[in-house]
């Protein structure tokens, strides 16, 4: 007898309908007992293996196994299946064809869930998107572990129906009619109750860098922060999610989806609710920091999609791993190709950077300092500083200023004044995910056009300090936003001396030719 269930396979992030099918001839008594189950349609490892628990979790739970020769096919056939999610769908399939079970409620059903060797039906990766898949092919529902359901009814449109343990899942498929699915997730109010982990008040002095954070995030531009060990670039960078818009709904799913993938959703919570920061260590490789591996996986550039890479010491990266970062920084998605499948990753992040101006920590103040700060700064090239829209400097804060009582500005009054900049720039630039740091050349030419006194003084700026192209419209694209900031509706000579100002490691020779 031939079973069919219906489940999912994950290519990156994207889920992909995939058909169990099992396939019992008669029985075939024998001294060496029943053969074992043949599994195929390209599963790892942990597919294969599968089989013993599934086995386990059958006759434990007080089902009988197959006594024939049984074929377990995962289709399509030339998509690898990875991990243990296709447990629970098989043991439905081989109940369902060794007429173990006979199901009223089959049709329009996807399964996923590992199994325990008592039946238990454990969390699996992924169960977000297969509410996603389910509700774009117009599926009935989903069954899924109950410790990780909540995920899937994140999803509007699709019924959660959670389940502990494969007995669960047989009596709810014979029942006279399905239970009630599981309600679904409030992610408005859940979004709503998200709290910032570090306030920018809690960070004293600073003002003039927390400004700099703040046209940062109210255009999403890219930010090193340049300065001594101990002045707070660290927790600047930490603090900085807490000033950009909060999630939205759809953005949250999008977060999840990624996290889901790998299995990093919190099991208290039905999806990512904050704006990620991924701070990897300079020793990370590329495929770490980019994503890959020999079964790709998302780097640290696709965990910060919609949030901030914090980049710490940056010249201590490889410089083989920073060049990496300047594709996604254009693009927003990382590409990765291997011989059987090409997948890709959503990477819309801010890069947050952060370096002491020399290796020892300290501004130079002498001319052998001074050549050791050229040779710091040299590590890192002229493409990827371009790319960049704002360089700061990060004093070391007085010690009145670090042991005085008055706070400085938190973050609740920037983020007002970086939402409402937001909102003036989905306006105009053509929905919220155009800030100003993704406008292209023609773009600025429209929405930030200069004044003769403006183009001036940039036109003065580009011979004195030889800058690119790229360069000249980072000015202008962080210009746009100070002004966005102000609520002017055209840039004046202000704004772009100020987004001048914020070219400070053009001025360094060093990096200019580099």
């Amino acid at each position: 007898m031939i079973a069919s269930i219906q489940s999912f396979v994950l290519q990156g992030i994207d889920p992909q309908p995939c058909e169990i099918e099992v396939d019992i001839t008669a029985d075939m008594p024998s001294e060496h007992g029943p053969p074992k189950p043949t599994v195929v349609g390209l599963p790892d490892t942990a597919v294969k293996e599968s089989i013993e628990r599934v086995t386990a979790a059958i006759q434990n739970s007080g089902f009988p196994m197959p006594s024939g020769k049984t074929t377990i096919n995962l289709a399509p056939a030339d998509v690898r299946k990875e991990g243990p999610v296709f447990d629970l769908p098989i043991a439905i399939a081989l109940l369902v064809a060794r007429g173990a079970l006979t199901p009223r409620h089959l049709d329009g059903l996807r399964f996923a869930g590992e199994l325990a060797l008592d039946g238990r039906v454990r969390p699996a990766n992924g169960v977000i998107n297969l509410a996603l898949l389910a509700r774009d092919r117009g599926d009935s529902g989903v069954v899924v572990p109950r410790a990780n359901a909540s995920e899937a009814a994140a999803v509007d449109g699709v019924a959660v129906y959670p389940v502990d343990t494969l007995r669960d899942v047989v009596a709810l498929l014979e029942a006279e009619t399905l239970p009630a699915p599981l309600p679904p997730v409030d992610t408005a109010g859940l979004l709503q109750e998200a709290d910032a982990l570090l306030d920018f008040a809690e960070i004293r002095g600073q003002e003039s860098a927390k400004r700099a954070l703040m046209i940062a995030a109210a255009g999403s531009h890219n930010t090193l922060m340049i300065g001594p060990p101990g002045s707070g670039k660290t927790m600047l960078a930490k603090a900085l999610p807490g000033i950009l818009p909060p999630l939205s709904r759809e953005e949250a799913l999008e977060v999840t989806r990624i996290y889901s993938a790998i299995g990093q959703v919190p099991r208290d919570a039905p999806l990512v609710t904050r704006r990620p920061v991924r701070s990897p260590h300079h020793t990370a490789s590329s495929a770490a920091v980019i994503g890959g591996g020999s079964n790709p996986r998302p780097g640290e550039v696709s965990l910060a999609h919609h949030g901030v890479l914090f980049l710490d010491e940056l010249p201590e990266f490889p410089r083989g791993v920073l060049e990496t970062l300047r594709q996604p920084l254009e693009d927003h998605v990382v590409s990765i190709a291997r011989a059987r499948m090409s997948v890709r990753y959503p990477a819309r992040f801010m890069l947050v950077a952060a370096m002491n101006p020399t290796p020892k920590g300290f501004k130079p103040d002498t001319p052998q300092s001074q050549r050791a700060m050229d040779r710091y700064l040299e590590k890192l090239s002229g493409p990827l500083v371009d790319r960049v829209d704002i360089h700061i400097e990060v004093p070391a804060v007085p010690h009145d200023e670090l042991m005085g009582r008055r706070p400085g500005t938190g973050s609740a009054e920037l983020r007002d004044r970086v939402t409402a900049a937001r909102a003036v720039q989905a306006r105009r630039n053509g929905g919220p995910l155009r800030p100003n740091s993704t406008l292209g050349h023609g773009e600025l030419d429209r929405h930030a056009p200069l004044d003769g006194e403006s183009q001036a003084i940039l036109r003065e700026a580009l011979d004195t300090l030889g800058l690119s192209a790229r360069a000249y419209d980072k000015i202008r694209r962080v210009a746009r936003t100070i002004a966005d900031l102000e609520a002017e509706p055209d840039i004046s000579a202000t704004h772009v001396l100020e987004a001048i100002a914020f070219r400070i490691l053009d001025r360094e020779p060093t990096l200019a030719t580099a």
